[in-house]
Formats: C-alpha cells, structure tokens, sequence
C-alpha cells in the first residue's frame, strides 16, 4: 500500500502499536493514559486484520513508552506489534512479550494477601505455558486473562 493511501495518517516521530485486538483498544489506550498527553494521538480500530479478525491501532506523536507501560501493556494485549518512528521512517519494531515477572502492575485477589492490606507492590511470576500469574506473597493462582489492574 502506498503510504499516501493509508487508512491512518503517518507519524513523524512517536510510537505505533499495531495490531491490538479492536475489543482492548480503548483498555489499552486508558491503560497507557493517553488522554494526559499533549501531543496528537490517532486511535483506530475495527480494522482488517489477517492477525487478530478485527484490530485496533494507536499513534502516539512525540512518545517512546517506558518498559514498565509495555509491561502493563502485554498483561492486556500481548502480542501487540510496537513501532517506534522516526523522520516517518520505522527504525524499531517489536512484539510485546508478557516478562516472566510482573511488579505492580496487577491484584491479588486473595483478600488476605499482604499486598492488599499493607502499602506494598505485588509481585507475580508468569506461567505463559498454563497461561497463569501466581502471586509471590500467598501463591494465590490467576487466569491472566482475567488479572485486574492495579
């Protein structure tokens, strides 16, 4: 495709994420607290995608995420695609990966946890295999798909 006819107009310099299953892009862009920028954001969704059926795609002008907004990012949409831009020109890309450990980024739900009766952050390990969180305090079990965010 010409990059005239795009559906979504191009970036100078920012981010891409591509690829986001179109039911979590608005998650994902609250997630990222995209509506404290100051610069243009593009949100798109229900496109055409081969990937996911139906995507959404988000265009952050001027922003490079941190490492920790990519780690909340992957608990809701893994398997997103991250471009980073530059003069209009792609100079990075990756796909966002769930990391083995998770710190602050999602509840326990065991409402005897220390981590939600004193002021601390949670630590989970990740079990991509059985698609599972385990908390490092009391052990308590979770689906990640159905984690809730801190």
């Amino acid at each position: 495709m010409n990059k005239k006819e795009r559906l979504v107009a191009a970036i100078e310099n920012g981010t891409v994420i591509d690829h986001i299953p179109a039911e979590k892009t608005y998650q994902v862009a609250s997630l990222l607290k995209l509506n404290e920028l100051t610069e243009p954001i593009t949100i798109g969704m229900n496109y055409a995608s081969a990937k996911v059926g139906k995507k959404g795609i988000i265009k952050a002008t001027n922003k490079l995420f941190t490492n920790e907004e990519i780690s909340r990012l992957s608990v809701v949409a893994p398997k997103v695609v991250l471009s980073i831009i530059k003069d209009y020109e792609v100079v990075e890309k990756k796909m966002v990966e769930t990391p083995d450990e998770l710190h602050g980024i999602i509840r326990c739900t065991n409402p005897k946890c220390i981590t939600n009766n004193e002021p601390m952050l949670t630590y989970f390990s990740v079990d991509k295999i059985a698609g599972t969180v385990r908390c490092h305090y009391c052990d308590k079990e979770q689906n990640i798909k159905k984690v809730e965010l801190c």
